[in-house]
């Protein structure tokens, strides 16, 4: 009998694997909670001159990561402690809150998405060596789904597009007005806010689907 070629029975292995994956329409969730995001000025504000961040984990994304330390924002009605910082720091201020956390703050909820900070609610954010005042920058995310050009290509979609997306399950259903993100460090993620994971009974292993425009 004769034995099998291990080298060419990897690379067939490889090619099902590689295949499977384009024939594989489904996008895996990540479940974002209450987070801040920091310029320099801001980080020296808060925890002193020349600080540097304790990573504690890498986030999906490329050169994303949760932070050890937290801060506690305040808003009209009320604080909430905590507030996880995630690095690195960044070029503007931004606080990304749930709509219930919202209610609870005393500010409005706008949804926007990651970077569009014109318009949005102000607040009170402090830590261990000062506070701030920011004239604004909280929000509630917009869901979007981040991908690379070479999936937008298998997705049909473009930066920039919007598409509903269906979630299956006891407690499944469909989420419109989810914008498409494009970039080439992108890993394929689809974002959702604890609110709507919670709702729709989404955990870190879930997988969406983008729903084909008819």
């Amino acid at each position: 009998m004769e034995t099998p070629n291990l080298e060419k029975l990897l690379e067939e292995i490889f090619r099902l694997i590689e295949e499977r994956k384009k024939q594989d329409k489904t996008i895996p969730v990540g479940i974002s909670n209450r987070h801040i995001h920091l310029s320099k000025e801001h980080v020296e504000a808060l925890f002193g001159k020349d600080y540097s961040f304790e990573k504690i984990k890498d986030l999906s994304q490329v050169g994303q990561f949760a932070c050890k330390e937290t801060v506690t924002i305040c808003g009209p009605k009320g604080c909430i402690e905590k507030v996880r910082v995630l690095g690195p720091e960044r070029k503007y201020t931004q606080v990304e809150v749930s709509a219930g956390d919202c209610i609870k703050l005393g500010v409005k909820s706008v949804v926007r998405l990651s970077g569009d900070i014109t318009g949005t609610p102000g607040i009170t954010v402090v830590g261990p060596k000062g506070s701030i005042y920011l004239s604004e920058g909280v929000m509630v995310s917009q869901r979007h789904i981040h991908m690379t050009p070479e999936d937008a290509t298998k997705f049909g979609v473009k930066d920039g597009d919007k598409v509903a997306i269906k979630v299956t399950g006891e407690r499944g259903g469909i989420l419109e007005n989810t914008i498409v993100r494009v970039t080439t460090t992108s890993a394929l993620e689809c974002h959702l806010d604890v609110e709507e994971a919670n709702a729709f009974g989404l955990n870190s292993k879930s997988r969406i689907t983008i729903l084909e425009e008819k």
